[in-house]
């Protein structure tokens, strides 16, 4: 169809706005990840579809889409966490510390990252990853390997600079057929949405609100947990655990984060804990957090 119609559906105002159907959505996504369609258009429908708001069903018909692309292998045993593509601003990212707690349960961790995508001009994944040691079950996915077509939307969506839905689906794309996943909500409503997107692809799924739209823990903050057709809200609180790192509100270089991995302090090391203690209830080697806790110690 031609692309044309897919920017009236999304860009036409209340009145003629409608959703795109299962088809519609699927040639719309192929069309974009292929780059058949312009880069002016490609962005007039990513920001009409935000404005829109997506539909669920569009969402989940344009995750399968990704699926099609995406180089997948194998590693058992492995937990994929879900990180943002717009990096993190304030504070360093803790999963370099994780591997060497879970290692004695055979436990591996997948992170993925690419170039830095809108819209907070943070430090990325990819930037920590690729400079820096980590432990041999740590395993780093670069999505222009893994998934080129989405990677070489980067220009696209940098010129557009406002987050799209793409900075939803792209969290968790699985290259490493994890069977458990973890990842970040700010707003509530998202916890919902990223369930509806992502649980049926693991055997177990954990919803955090983590620091920066990350899956990592830095101070008081709630998890959630699909029990049945309920999910479940827990609260995690590090002081509880005699934790009393204090967060930046402070804008730190690369340089900063990689010291602080690679010289971490003591409450540093006590927060990476607290965090390995939730990817054991992800991984269903802990029934609570308190629980994990207590095994890492």
């Amino acid at each position: 169809m031609d692309f044309h119609n897919y920017i009236k559906a999304v860009g036409t105002g209340p009145k003629s706005n409608r959703e795109l159907s299962e088809q519609e959505m699927a040639d719309c996504m192929n069309q974009i990840l292929k780059q058949t369609a312009k880069p002016e258009q490609i962005a007039a429908f990513l920001l009409g579809w935000r404005v829109r708001i997506e539909a669920i069903e569009e969402l989940q018909t344009a995750y399968g889409v990704f699926n099609n692309y995406i180089k997948r292998v194998n590693i058992p045993n492995s937990i994929e966490l879900g990180y943002p593509y717009d990096g993190k601003a304030d504070n360093p990212y803790l999963f370099p510390l994780f591997g060497k707690y879970l290692k004695k349960f055979d436990l591996s961790i997948i992170i993925s990252g690419d170039y830095l995508q809108p819209a907070k001009h943070g430090i990325t994944l990819k930037d920590v990853a690729t400079n820096i040691t980590l432990d041999d079950n740590i395993h780093y996915f670069d999505r222009s390997q893994y998934f080129k077509e989405l990677s070489d939307l980067t220009r696209v969506r940098n010129a557009l600079g406002l987050r799209t839905a793409f900075n939803t689906l792209e969290k968790l794309l699985n290259p490493a057929n994890s069977k458990y996943a973890i990842s970040a909500a700010f707003h509530e409503p998202y916890v919902k949405k990223n369930n509806e997107l992502f649980a049926s692809n693991y055997d177990h799924f954990v919803v955090v609100k983590g620091n920066e739209g990350t899956p990592e823990i830095f101070s008081k903050c709630r998890y959630w947990l699909k029990d049945g057709l309920k999910i479940v809200e827990h609260s995690i609180e590090p002081e509880y655990f005699g934790i009393t790192y204090k967060k930046s509100w402070e804008r730190i270089t690369l340089e900063e984060s990689l010291d602080f991995l690679n010289n971490p302090s003591q409450e540093l090391e006590k927060l990476a804990r607290l965090n390995v203690a939730l990817l054991l209830v992800t991984a269903k080697k802990a029934k609570t957090v308190k629980e994990g806790f207590e095994m890492l110690s």
